[in-house]
């Protein structure tokens, strides 16, 4: 029975609003939930968003949640101002540099910590190889160059998780050369597996050399390593090749499963256990229905009670979330050297909101301004 009291660390959750529903509530208190994430219908303000990652942290029966973002910069940005807005990722790559990758990364962890965010969901890692890609293109990857895009992404995950934040990069096996948006079909990929490994593996390599918290699958159908299950889902993809031939032993989030590219093909229940199955750790279900969240979260018990799924497949993925959580619970409190400010990292059991004039000196600060200049001169 103890896993039962903790298959919530397998979800990450949205929910409607600019507070902690009691539906998120319960669910933290029936299934100790891994983490909740935003999206622009949940910010107001930056005192708001201080204020629900700590009343998340207040649903913690012992393990952190994580609070999680998509903060790519560009089009992708949940929070906006009065924190930086951030040109988008190509713009890194355009410039190549990876001293001003590696600047944006510190100043995006600072913003983002001071607010709660303990997890982003950045670096995009798809090498952008077809220009007519709806869903990559339009500034999200950082370069059609493989190469480039390992070094720049290499070095916004290194700045990011030196200021505190958890990066996970995205979308495994590489959304680089779609032509369909995976939230609303599901994307074929038909190039055979040498290609993937010499150009859409390579980012990923890097990443995981930099020593990534997380990576993110992409909802893909790859005939070259599964003819039938997208890669979230697909055991051949997560365990045969991220784990298998990368050599990733950390944790593996979904993409949101709520997107028509896994939703409109499986029931929640089936693609979440589907995708438990097939090596991932973590699932996101951005949505905001908490009978949906409920229902999936007691669908992985049952399919384990039905020996569906291996308890052994559940208990890997709840000690690599409780792994990964400690990694940055243990990072050390630091000292802004601009403002003079204490900077405590969001899963260090000494963070708290900061107050308001404290938090407003610290973001979209004239410091991280110039750096956006910087990287505007390459749009």
């Amino acid at each position: 029975m103890a896993f039962h009291r903790e298959i919530g660390q397998l979800a990450l959750v949205g929910f409607d609003g600019y507070s902690v529903t009691p539906e998120v509530a319960s669910l933290a208190r029936q299934f100790d939930l891994g983490g909740v994430i935003l999206f622009k219908r949940n910010v107001e303000s930056p005192e708001q968003v201080a204020e629900i990652a700590w009343r998340a942290r207040e649903l913690s029966r012992g393990v952190p949640l994580w609070v999680g973002v998509d903060q790519e910069g560009g089009r992708v940005a949940r929070v906006r101002a009065p924190l930086t807005e951030w040109p988008p990722a190509e713009t890194l790559g355009r410039a190549g540099s990876e001293d001003l990758a590696g600047r944006f990364g510190a100043a995006l962890a600072l913003e983002l910590s001071v607010l709660g965010f303990s997890i982003d969901f950045a670096p995009v890692l798809d090498v952008l190889t077809n220009p007519a890609n709806p869903v990559i293109n339009g500034g999200r990857a950082i370069s059609g160059d493989p190469e480039v895009v390992a070094r720049i992404g290499a070095a916004i995950v290194r700045a990011l998780q030196a200021g505190g934040v958890a990066a996970c990069g995205k979308h495994f096996p590489g959304h680089g050369d779609t032509s369909v948006d995976s939230h609303f079909d599901l994307p074929l990929v038909e190039h055979p597996p040498d290609r993937f490994h010499a150009i859409d593996f390579v980012p990923f390599r890097a990443v995981i050399e930099a020593g990534v918290a997380a990576i993110m699958t992409g909802h893909l159908l790859v005939p070259a390593f599964d003819e039938e299950r997208p890669a979230t889902l697909s055991h051949a993809v997560v365990e045969g090749q991220l784990r298998g031939e990368l050599g990733w032993d950390g944790l593996v989030f979904t993409d949101d499963m709520n997107m028509k590219a896994v939703a409109a093909r499986f029931t929640p229940v089936g693609a979440a256990v589907a995708a438990i199955a097939a090596g991932c750790d973590v699932l996101l279900l951005c949505g905001t229905d908490p009978a949906v969240q409920a229902e999936v979260l007691e669908g992985v018990i049952h399919a384990v009670e039905r020996e569906e799924l291996p308890l052994k497949r559940v208990e890997d993925a709840i000690a690599r979330q409780r792994a990964a959580k400690a990694r940055f619970a243990a990072m050390k409190p630091s000292v802004d050297p601009v403002s003079g400010e204490v900077i405590v990292p969001p899963l260090h059991r000494d963070w708290r909101p900061l107050r308001p004039e404290s938090l407003r000196r610290l973001i979209g600060r004239d410091e991280h301004q110039a750096i956006a200049g910087e990287m505007r001169e390459y749009l």
